[in-house]
């Protein structure tokens, strides 16, 4: 694969590069002072000839950070970046949030329109997220969801990723335990050629977080996630391609994707495709991921009749489920009081982005569609129901192929609005001796009787 020629090379050329302490700098690790711009002027300082930036073991507070072209960030054992929990630390910047372009706070660490860059090490990355945690909570059920502006709060209630690739290429994250992000942890947006391999993600310490995503992969090619480990609060990893009218006016995808040998112990789903599909993602292979007791679905297809784009040529094989509530699931009608914007009467003074995520879509836009699917070689235990499966009549589930699939599971579920499905080799059992039912559908071939 060229993607992983490309992260030996940068690795191999980073190897070679001058060290850059940043207590050198002024940087003290004493877990009180806060080191941001001893850090930064590390980097900077590595920048002008490509180099690595090291610590010393401690604790540094940080604010954003940002790399440039030819560094590597590397966090050793004994090593941990905390980040500040004041929001004046992390400069508002044009990004993409939850599918819509807009202005938002930069990560605790960004590759922003950078190359050749590696955040590496066996230390640590700390988003000490609880205070946006709470302070989401906290507009949502008490200002937002009373109101009928459920959809609106994500967008409101500014909360600092941990690690933003935006618009970058040549990127590795390599060996780091990231806890407790504000928001999501990795995302990677509009880049090409990064490599997410052997990190850690643990968001549920002190509290649940919200929309703690584990890695998103946004609108973004040539992209190897593996060998990594994921308790979260929501997608673990996802691909999404922009929502609604913004994701559509963008049309960008999320394509040349491989997702392997990684365990998942927490969030929606061993994979999630969307719910951010305006741009189409198409081209993924999922492979050897394990999915642990206590996640919702082992792989799970979400979008909405707003966001329009097309999931095509996807192939997950050799995974294994152990208590999932779903083993696959496809909704495309997710959350409505989250995807289906409206506008409340006698709006004024609205920020541009709520006109963004009002602005109609026409129906012949808005449906989603997915086809060109390979499931093979799935081995899921203990799972509540094997089949959660809806779309819309007018864009029927096209052209998926089963093979080799032994599925327990309480109840068989449902399949519907699918068509040019074939299963072969599939045993479900099922507690309750259903059988999975099909309904609004045709050619359905293979399905076992019990």
């Amino acid at each position: 694969m060229i993607l992983a020629g490309w992260i030996f090379l940068a690795a191999a050329c980073a190897a070679h590069a001058a060290e850059f302490r940043a207590d050198q700098f002024g940087a003290k690790g004493d877990s009180s002072t806060v080191d941001t711009q001893a850090i930064q002027k590390a980097i900077d300082a590595a920048a002008k000839g490509g180099g690595t930036v090291v610590f010393r073991p401690g604790v540094y507070l940080s604010g954003a950070l940002f790399l440039k072209s030819g560094v590597e960030l590397r966090v050793d054992e004994g090593v941990e970046i905390r980040g500040v929990q004041d929001l004046a630390a992390y400069p508002i910047m044009p990004t993409r949030v939850a599918g819509v372009e807009m202005q938002w706070p930069a990560a605790l660490i960004n590759v922003y329109e950078q190359s050749g860059v590696k955040i590496s090490g066996k230390g640590v990355v700390d988003g000490d997220g609880k205070i946006w945690w709470d302070q989401y909570w906290k507009m949502r059920r008490e200002e937002y969801e009373p109101k009928g502006l459920r959809w609106a709060v994500d967008y409101d209630c500014r909360r600092p990723r941990l690690i933003q690739i935006y618009k970058s290429a040549i990127v590795g994250v390599t060996g780091l335990t990231l806890k407790r992000s504000g928001f999501w942890t990795v995302h990677v947006c509009y880049s090409q050629k990064v490599n997410v391999d052997g990190v850690t993600i643990r968001n549920n310490i002190g509290g649940r977080g919200p929309s703690t995503d584990g890695v998103d992969i946004d609108s973004s090619l040539d992209v190897l996630v593996e060998h990594c480990d994921i308790d979260c609060n929501d997608d673990a990893i996802c691909l999404k391609a922009g929502r609604d009218a913004d994701g559509l006016r963008v049309n960008r995808p999320s394509q040349k994707v491989i997702i392997r040998d990684n365990t998942v112990r927490g969030g929606a789903a061993g994979v999630t495709f969307g719910s951010e599909t305006s741009g189409g993602i198409r081209d993924v292979e999922v492979y050897r991921v394990h999915v642990l007791a206590g996640v919702p679905n082992g792989i799970l297809f979400k979008s909405a009749s707003t966001r329009g784009g097309t999931i095509q040529d996807i192939r997950i094989h050799d995974m294994d489920m152990q208590g999932v509530a779903t083993v696959l699931g496809v909704t495309f009608n997710w959350n409505p009081s989250y995807s289906y914007a409206k506008m409340p009467e006698g709006m004024t003074g609205a920020p541009d982005y709520w006109k963004i995520l009002t602005e109609p879509v026409p129906p012949e836009k808005g449906l989603p569609h997915l086809r060109g699917v390979r499931i093979s070689n799935i081995k899921a235990t203990g799972a509540r129901t094997a089949f959660s499966v809806t779309s819309y009549a007018d864009s029927p589930l096209r052209d998926f192929q089963f093979q080799n699939l032994e599925i327990d599971a309480k109840t068989a579920g449902t399949i519907q609005f699918a068509e040019g499905w074939s299963f072969e080799g599939a045993r479900i059992r099922t507690e309750d001796g259903s059988r999975v039912t099909v309904k609004d559908s045709r050619d359905v071939k293979g399905l076992p009787d019990r």
